[in-house]
């Protein structure tokens, strides 16, 4: 049986307040594309710190309200807008329990419109996507790839070809195990443009806003190995 691990609001907001410098200051980003639902969360806390967490209510379109405080903005520097994608990769494939395995087809459910004049403005850009886990590594792979050919679609429509834009990824947590999905050579090199907080085992990672008793879920999360 897979082994079940917890982790708490508190702890994830540690993770994303840790991981702040270098995104801050290696990735640079001017967009961030949380990938639903796991990376909305993460996504928020880089942004906006004062946010109640366990009573967050995030937008699934787009989360662009304003910030007057946030691990990812230097002083006089606007706020980093975050935009929403849709995917879905996990399967359920079992009714006698909530037992979840990775699914192999990845389903876009939601995505962005780069013709349109505002992501058009982010050509030429650094643009940070961000998830809860790498996983299998399906999703960052799809995420990646077609965020690549829309944004060279944009470019040559817009004329703007020579211009630039630089993907780079943050996860809350990689699991060390053989991957499905590929992301660019130059990515996950060493001191690319791939952040993890955290590289864990091959466990079963539950995450605060997937319990339905938080209280029981923070008391699971005490008794665990990993944030």
């Amino acid at each position: 049986m897979v082994e079940k691990v917890y982790v708490t609001y508190n702890q994830i907001h540690k993770l994303c307040q840790a991981s702040a410098e270098r995104i801050l200051n290696d990735f640079q980003p001017k967009l961030m594309i949380a990938i639903g639902g796991g990376g909305y969360v993460p996504a928020r806390i880089l942004r906006f710190v004062r946010a109640a967490l366990p009573r967050l209510v995030l937008h699934p379109v787009c989360l662009t309200e304003l910030a007057n405080r946030s691990f990812l903005k230097r002083p006089g520097s606007p706020n980093i807008p975050i935009q929403a994608i849709g995917l879905s990769l996990y399967e359920k494939l079992t009714s006698s329990g909530p037992e979840e395995t990775p699914g192999t087809h990845v389903t876009r459910t939601q995505w962005l419109d780069l013709s349109s004049l505002h992501m058009s403005n982010l050509i030429g850009k650094n643009i940070l996507i961000v998830d809860e886990v790498d996983d299998t590594r399906t999703t960052l792979e799809y995420a990646v790839r077609e965020l690549q050919k829309d944004i060279a679609n944009a470019q040559k429509q817009l004329g703007r070809e020579a211009e630039k834009t630089r993907l780079c990824i943050f996860v809350l947590h990689n699991k060390d195990k053989e991957k499905k999905g590929r992301l660019p050579d130059e990515m996950v090199k060493e001191n690319g443009d791939y952040l993890a907080a955290r590289t864990v085992g091959d466990v079963w990672i539950c995450y605060p806003w997937e319990a339905t008793d938080i209280e029981e879920h923070d008391r699971l999360a005490g008794e665990s190995t990993i944030a």
